[in-house]
């Protein structure tokens, strides 16, 4: 994208977070105040967040929408002097289509912004009280997702990715955890902690724990089928890793001799 420091930028993508209206972020919010055009992802944004509108603006649901729709909109609207904004769920450079949005703007000539959110995998380390990193036990986070209609590159395949001893987020798979058990025993062992995280941050979150052994009859008897996050890894579970240097007496840094 040019730079578009002088530019005037009418067209900001914004992540509106997992589902609690109130973890989309403060800029986010201004923005909604302000706007003259709102394309929301129907399927997957809260109408919530849409009471944080305060012009009455013109509300688009983006979900029976093509992408030269939903572009034509913003670029139409943009070349008239308005202020649109476009609510992606989550944050949008995750599985957001982000990119080919963005390329026809670009190739419009029309300027835009980014504001990021709050990742759902980020809502479900939070609803289960516990860091996606630790320290001895691993440093990495991976996000993926398993080939569905959209396909993964072979060599991104959980079974591959899963020898890697990480935590991973495994988004949108959760129809297909059969599938996603049988790949990650590939490299994790079966006692591995798995957890998966139905509707982060909304009012019906359910949470269901359990291992590599146990996880899929769980998810199934707890009829989850859609909109959960798998999160598989040592760090996750019970087990104590290692305290972080951040705050060891013995540790000095910049802040601390």
């Amino acid at each position: 994208m040019a730079d578009t420091e002088n530019i005037a930028v009418n067209v900001y993508f914004v992540g509106t977070g997992p589902g609690d209206p109130e973890l989309i972020t403060v800029k986010g919010m201004r923005l909604l105040k302000d706007a003259d055009l709102v394309i929301y992802a129907g399927s997957l944004v809260r109408e919530k967040v849409l009471e944080y509108c305060e012009k009455g603006p013109v509300i688009r649901n983006s979900a029976s929408m093509s992408l030269e729709e939903i572009t034509s909109l913003m670029v139409e609207a943009a070349r008239q002097g308005k202020k649109v904004v476009r609510l992606h769920t989550g944050d949008p450079s995750l599985y957001g289509a982000l990119r080919e949005q963005a390329d026809i703007l670009e190739r419009e000539g029309v300027a835009y912004g980014i504001v990021p959110g709050v990742s759902s995998a980020f809502a479900s380390a939070a609803a289960l009280k516990r860091e996606l990193t630790l320290p001895g036990v691993t440093q990495t986070v991976i996000f993926t997702r398993v080939e569905g209609r959209t396909p993964v590159p072979e060599k991104e395949r959980l079974s591959k990715l899963a020898s890697h001893g990480a935590t991973i987020c495994i988004f949108l798979s959760i129809a297909m955890i059969d599938d996603v058990v049988r790949e990650l025993a590939e490299g994790y062992s079966m006692d591995t902690p798995v957890a998966v995280v139905y509707r982060a941050s909304w009012e019906d979150e359910k949470i269901v724990k359990g291992s590599l052994a146990d996880i899929a009859a769980k998810v199934k008897t707890s009829g989850i089928s859609r909109q959960a996050m798998i999160i598989v890894g040592r760090a996750i579970g019970d087990l104590p890793g290692d305290n972080s240097k951040l705050y060891d007496a013995l540790f000095s840094h910049g802040f601390r001799e």
